[in-house]
Formats: structure tokens, sequence, C-alpha cells
């Protein structure tokens, strides 16, 4: 029997930063994101030969142990090591990994193929799990098992998939899927643009920077955070009742809080990136994930759309298709 699984990467349009501990213990996070035609893959296939294969068809990497050998976290990977390790297989197994996108881009790809690699082992396993459960799960095996800095609005995201108000408190997470018209949905996807800056980086640092920030009480970041979840607000709605230029102007008035959080949350690239938007009429923007490279979003009046996409791409940028996905995870088996 093969399982396979693909979770849909995401837009997350503000609120990043409120979901990360201490911030939602003590305050209470909110995040508004939205899933999109990317997704993480991974398959799995049942074997007899007693050894555990896992294979990234990314980084053509390929890891085997024994069903008794211990499979150390050594940086090489480790988030399949640590799924395999929660599981316990009994039987030997391949694991096949791919994703559209790579670590460190902003649109939540490590904890989203993390949720694929549950959902196949649920399914192979027959684990009756909610999406609840999988989504707390998969925070468990990465902010806890292998300690990795961040937030739990990715696992959420790519479990429940499509437009989402999701709400963090001390001990729970309140998903709150949003029912918006579908031609509100076409003209926001009309009117966004995504762009690639060309470059990844690891949004561990720029978090563990912007906690120490806020659990040193600094005034600028606590206000930045404060702020950007009553942005997470008003910004939800203005997607239910249609006031979809009010939602590009949040993006920026949001993008400008968001850097607030840590200087490496922008770089000259990016703060080139985003003028170049701006000045060919995009109302706002924001870089995604935690910053410091990856994908920036725009929100353009769709008359503009296409200046906008041609000077970021003379600039450097790489400006990227993509549409909004309702479905969340999805798993599979061929029999």
């Amino acid at each position: 029997m093969i399982v396979r699984a693909k979770a849909p990467l995401r837009i997350s349009f503000c609120g990043g930063g409120t979901d990360v501990a201490p911030y939602p213990q003590e305050r209470g996070g909110a995040v508004l994101s939205a899933t999109i035609d990317k997704y993480a893959y991974a398959s799995l296939l049942e074997k007899d030969d007693a050894r555990i294969h896992i294979t990234s068809l990314d980084y053509d990497t390929v890891a085997s142990y024994g069903l008794d050998e211990p499979m150390p976290f050594n940086g090489e990977l480790d988030l399949a090591k640590a799924v395999v390790r929660h599981f316990s297989p009994q039987n030997g197994l391949d694991l096949f990994l791919h994703s559209d996108a790579p670590p460190g881009s902003g649109l939540g790809s490590s904890s989203t193929m993390t949720v694929a690699m549950v959902g196949v082992f649920k399914q192979w396993q027959n684990k009756p799990l909610t999406d609840y459960e999988i989504a707390e799960l998969t925070f468990q095996i990465e902010r806890i098992d292998l300690q990795i800095v961040g937030g739990k609005q990715d696992q959420y995201a790519a479990t429940f998939g499509g437009f989402n108000f999701i709400e963090f408190f001390d001990k729970t997470v309140v998903v709150n899927p949003l029912r918006i018209n579908d031609a509100i949905i076409n003209e926001l996807e009309y009117n966004l643009l995504l762009c690639y800056t060309g470059k990844t980086r690891l949004s561990a640092n720029i978090v563990a920077n912007q906690t120490r920030s806020y659990q040193e009480r600094k005034p600028a970041v606590v206000e930045a955070l404060d702020q950007m979840k009553a942005l997470t607000v008003e910004m939800k709605n203005c997607l239910l009742r249609s006031r979809l230029d009010d939602f590009g102007q949040l993006l920026h008035e949001a993008w400008l809080y968001k850097k607030n959080l840590d200087a490496n949350i922008s770089t000259s690239q990016i703060d080139q990136l985003y003028a170049t938007g701006r000045e060919k009429g995009a109302l706002g923007g924001k870089i995604l994930g935690a910053g410091g490279g990856g994908y920036l979003l725009f929100y353009c009046p769709f008359q503009k759309k296409h200046q906008v996409a041609e000077a970021l791409e003379k600039a450097g940028g790489q400006v990227v298709k993509f549409s909004f996905e309702q479905r969340g995870l999805q798993i599979w088996d061929i029999r």
C-alpha cells in the first residue's frame, strides 16, 4: 500500500508574531491567513526489509536506518526523523518528500511538510486524529521535540485550509473559518501579486530576536504586536464586507508595524522591491513569514497590477502566479 498526502502552503495576511510564545499566553494572539495552490507532498510505501528510507526529492538527500537504530537529529531530514520517531513504525517503509517552495520562503513550507508527513502516518497506522490534533501534534514535533523556534499559525493553516481567522490563547487555539463570498475571493486573488525575492532565510533567528525583545518589554515591539493583532481583526472585517481597497491599505500599515519587530525582518533588497511596488500603484503589501527573504505580497488595483509586476521583474523580483486553495490536508492511499 502507498499512502500519499498533500498540504497547502499559506499566505499570512496579518498577525504573524502574535502566535509565538509567550505573547499568546499573556495577551492572546490572532492571525488572518489563507492557503494557496502550492503544496508540500509526502508519500509512504510500506516495505518488508525492516529499514526506514527517507528521501527528499527536492534536495536529492536520502537517510536510511534500521527499525531499531537510533535516528539522530543532525540537521539532515530532522523533521522527517522526528515524525518517524513519534509514530514508532513496526514495519519498514520508504518516505518520499517534495515541496513546491523551499524552507525559508515565508509560505510556511516546513510546518506544512510536517503536516503532510503526520497525515501519511495517521492514515497508515489508522490513527483517529482530528484536524486540531494533527495541527497540535505537528506543533509539538517542531517546537517541542526539535526545539525549532516559531509560532503556531502554519500548522493550523495547512491542516484546515481555506481562509481562517485563528485565535491563540494560553491553552487553546480556535480556528474560525471565514465564509467569504466567491466573488470577493476571486477579486482579492485578481488584485494580489506574489513576488519571490530570490533569497530564503532562517526564520528561527528572526523569531528568537523578536521573542527576546518582547520578553524584555521593548515598547516598540510590544506596541507593534498589539497593533498587528488589532489590524488583523480590521482586515478580517474588510474581507467579510468586501472592502478590498481598505484591506490593501491595512496591509501597508501592518507592514510598517511588522518592521518594528526586528531589524532583520527587512533588507535593502526587500525595501527596494517594496518601494518599487508602491511607486507603481500597489496600495500595500508585506514580506511573508518571519522576514529577511522569501516572498513579498502586494495588493494592487487591477488596472495597475501589470505595471507593478513589470517593475518588480525589472528590479530583480520574480512574480509567481497562484490561486487560493479552500481545502486543507488531503490524504489518500493506493492499494
